[in-house]
């Protein structure tokens, strides 16, 4: 069989024509029913691709919908307080994105009257916006004809050509496939295609679009193989009073969620079962009694997992007083939804239901 030639600037014009009228008319059948494709306006996109930074979709869906309710405009995002904003973001990790959001919305208030930037070059100048998310907001929202590169449309790129492309060669290999008519469209369908078909393990290359023209057909040589998980024991402290959360603040200068709340970190496991209290498995909540369906004991409460970047934590939950010395604050339990929670302790207290899910 003739192996299927890779698509690139240098071929024939025929086919990254082709190219584009088949990713294009698979992506207007197939393309995902997402909040953020139901408007062009800038304020939206630009949401969208910051959550969408390092974070999954079916992630994203539901804190996207409640931060545009809680901000329905640029305007309502910058005169909010910095505490409102992370209290939004709460469950998306990764908390200097929400800060420089918070950011850019003050710029784009207070020097552009509350207009974004319609070229590529002047959204880079808002704080957090880096190439790949003024590329995004320039095609989607503007309609400006540049590509973007993103790991999807990497993947997408490297497989359909057979090369292992890194640097300017991607982004001069998408701008080559980038179709001028519609370059928002082709954006999101190229990286539509690196989600749900072209996918890094087991892509379903019989339902790609493109399968003619691609030069793998999903086999690309591995590369370098990805970073072990590192794992890690961590205990915390559930102290309750009467329904308050006893809580407290990571430093402001902290590298890692600086100004975030959350329970109160413990030693190991040997000292704490030499101290754990035998406590009732039910207390009184502020306005609210509730029993939580299980035995506090003298073990953990509950045990649950937790990843960050390269790291693995088991996570021991404990009924216990915060250890002697720690500063902190009992927090109401009508507060804990509005209060700028790590994603940790908001798992924490969702699994122990203090709060509710989403």
């Amino acid at each position: 069989m003739t192996k299927p030639q890779p698509v690139s600037g240098s071929h024939p014009d025929s086919q990254p024509r082709h190219f584009r009228k088949s990713l294009l008319a698979w992506y207007d059948l197939h393309r995902r029913d997402l909040p953020w494709r139901e408007s062009r306006d800038p304020y939206r996109v630009w949401l969208s691709e910051i959550m969408l930074q390092q974070t999954r979709v079916a992630a994203v869906i539901a804190h996207y919908q409640e931060f545009l309710r809680r901000f329905p405009t640029v305007e309502k995002l910058a005169a909010a307080r910095e505490a409102s904003v992370l209290a939004a973001w709460s469950g998306l990790g990764y908390y200097r994105r929400a800060r420089m959001l918070h950011a850019a919305a003050k710029v784009v208030v207070r020097e552009h009257d509350g207009n974004f930037p319609a070229t590529e070059e002047g959204l880079r100048e808002l704080p957090g916006v880096g190439r790949y998310t003024a590329a995004a907001i320039a095609s989607i929202a503007f309609g400006k004809p540049t590509a973007v590169v993103d790991g999807n449309v990497e993947r997408v790129l490297q497989r359909v050509s057979g090369e292992r492309l890194a640097g300017e060669e991607l982004w001069a290999a998408a701008n080559a496939l980038l179709d001028g008519k519609r370059p928002g469209d082709f954006n999101q369908a190229m990286m539509e295609l690196g989600a749900v078909v072209c996918t890094p393990r087991a892509p379903t290359c019989l339902t790609c679009p493109v399968i003619g023209m691609c030069a793998t057909r999903g086999e690309l040589a591995a590369g370098a193989k990805a970073a072990p998980q590192k794992k890690r024991e961590i205990h915390y402290a559930l102290d309750l009073r009467e329904g308050d959360v006893f809580l407290v603040q990571r430093a402001r200068d902290t590298s890692l969620m600086p100004g975030m709340w959350e329970l109160p970190e413990l030693a190991g496991a040997e000292e704490l079962a030499g101290r754990q209290q035998i406590l009732p498995a039910r207390f009184t909540r502020r306005r609210n009694v509730k029993v939580l369906g299980r035995g506090w004991g003298l073990g953990p409460l509950f045990t649950l997992r937790h990843s960050i970047t390269v790291t693995d934590y088991r996570v021991r939950v404990w009924r216990n007083p915060a250890p002697p010395g720690v500063e902190g604050k009992w927090v109401p339990r009508e507060r804990l939804e509005r209060t700028a929670l790590t994603g940790l302790a908001r798992k924490i207290l969702r699994r122990a239901e203090i709060i509710g899910r989403d």
